[in-house]
């Protein structure tokens, strides 16, 4: 029935906007594709044909797309790999390099693809300009009406200002009458990705008309959490305030951290109480202190309002400390690692968190930046660290070394380093402190093995 209703939808907006909900069953789904198959994409895909949909991925790369078509994920994301298998053998996914034709076989088209930052913080949507390019052929080729879900994270006005009018100009078609657009930003945390996919806080929907949101809704509505429609600029701010926030919670807690343990007090003791109160504090997440925020979200994001709110001539110094917050706190804990005895550094961990391979700005990275620049030698381990995930990471001039610094064995490089450093939280390196913190200096970042607190040789970044 929804496909018909599509079919039909060459109308007017005022036409569109009066069509009344219908009722849907798994053989109405829409067909959807996803132009990027990187972490948002990637797991959008698989979690969209876990519901029923068939999904086209899309992606230039293709060894990725290759990968993908075998079952095989190109990111480390728990559960991802199953679910993925899972929805190849239904016949519900496949992946392809053509994005021309993905578009003219699907109903909705969902853009996923990178927007880094330019070296001064603002947003390169250059990949997304592409994008809006070949989706303008295909809709020029196309009878029937064509959602697009922006998900890229942009500054406000991005989709409404440049993207439509390059979608309209070069498909000679009307948005909100022959197809309709909606900025939906995407809440995935990596490693929790699926989970969060299911059960978000909130679905943010910017729609360019009624109808289209509306048929954003219909995608969503076995997905827990409320779903929030507004304005497309509103949709797109609300992914920089809320990274941003994120940003200030992490230099927050690391900055109360430092100053807990400055002044002798036990600084989990003080943030457990604070974070019990969420009726003002509003939630724990982000506010615990321990390593620097890095990732491909967060600084980008905080860099990206921070050239926003210069191009509006506004003065937010709270917002414009957090980069020089984080970048402090790189520094305190390459400080904690000089003053132990030992030229000799292990890393246990250097993707920018545990449980994820992605190395993009890892805060990782600068300390060993630093401590390679005072001569100190280098070894690391990280079971997700690949070839795959050195070739994108970015952030560090180290970048290219990482895999000659990597060992295959995490006790090998315990045994060799003259100081530990715990950067991820994982039961193989609990042990490990477990055996090695008696014997030689060990830094956490991670707070991660109670009983090695007392030790002498231990440090904890912020406790």
């Amino acid at each position: 029935m929804l496909n018909q209703i599509i079919s039909r939808l060459k109308l007017n907006k005022e036409i569109v906007s009066t069509i009344a909900p219908v009722q849907i069953n798994q053989a109405d789904l829409p067909k959807i594709s996803v132009i990027g198959l990187g972490y948002v994409g990637a797991v959008t895909s698989v979690c969209f044909a876990d519901m029923g949909f068939h999904v086209i991925g899309v992606d230039t790369d293709e060894k990725k797309v290759l990968s993908m078509n075998n079952g095989i994920p190109p990111i480390v994301e728990d559960g991802l790999a199953k679910n993925l298998s899972l929805v190849i053998n239904r016949d519900r996914f496949k992946a392809t390099i053509n994005s021309f034709d993905a578009i003219m076989n699907t109903d909705v088209t969902m853009v996923s693809v990178c927007t880094p930052s330019h070296e001064d913080g603002h947003c390169n949507i250059d990949h997304l300009k592409t994008v809006s390019e070949t989706i303008g052929l295909a809709l020029a080729k196309k009878e029937t009406y064509h959602l697009i879900l922006f998900r890229s994270t942009t500054p406000p006005g991005t989709t409404r200002k440049i993207l439509i009018p390059i979608i309209e100009k070069v498909s000679g078609k009307k948005c909100g009458t022959d197809f309709g657009v909606a900025f939906n930003p995407e809440f995935l945390r990596e490693t929790t990705a699926i989970k969060d996919f299911h059960s978000p806080a909130k679905t943010v929907i910017g729609a360019s008309d009624e109808f289209a949101a509306r048929m954003t809704k219909r995608l969503y509505r076995t997905i827990s959490g409320e779903k929030l429609v507004c304005t497309m600029e509103a949709a797109e701010f609300v992914k920089y305030i809320d990274n941003t926030w994120h940003a200030l919670k992490v230099s927050f807690g690391n900055e109360v951290g430092r100053l807990c343990k400055a002044a002798n007090v036990d600084s989990y003791e003080v943030m457990d109480i604070f974070c019990k109160d969420h009726k003002l504090n509003i939630s724990e997440k982000y506010l615990m202190p321990g390593s620097a925020f890095g990732g491909s979200c967060l600084p980008k994001d905080v860099r990206g309002i921070q050239y926003l709110a210069k191009e509006l001539n506004q003065d937010l110094p709270i917002m414009n400390s957090i980069i020089h917050s984080n970048n402090s706190h790189i520094c305190h804990i390459v400080d904690l690692i000089k003053k132990q005895k030992g030229a000799k550094v292990g890393f246990l961990g250097v993707t920018f968190k545990s449980g994820t391979d992605d190395m993009r700005e890892s805060p990782i990275l600068p300390i060993i930046e630093q401590l390679k620049y005072m001569d100190f030698k280098i070894s690391l381990h990280d079971e997700n660290l690949n070839d795959a995930s050195i070739s994108q990471g970015y952030g560090s001039n180290v970048i290219s070394e990482l895999s000659k610094m990597k060992m295959d064995d995490a006790y090998t490089l315990c045994q060799n380093s003259d100081v530990i450093v715990v950067t991820h939280y994982t039961p193989e390196y609990e042990k490990l402190l477990e055996t090695f913190s008696l014997k030689k200096p060990v830094i956490d970042l991670v707070r991660l093995n109670k009983t090695c607190r007392d030790t002498v040789l231990y440090q904890g970044v912020c406790w």
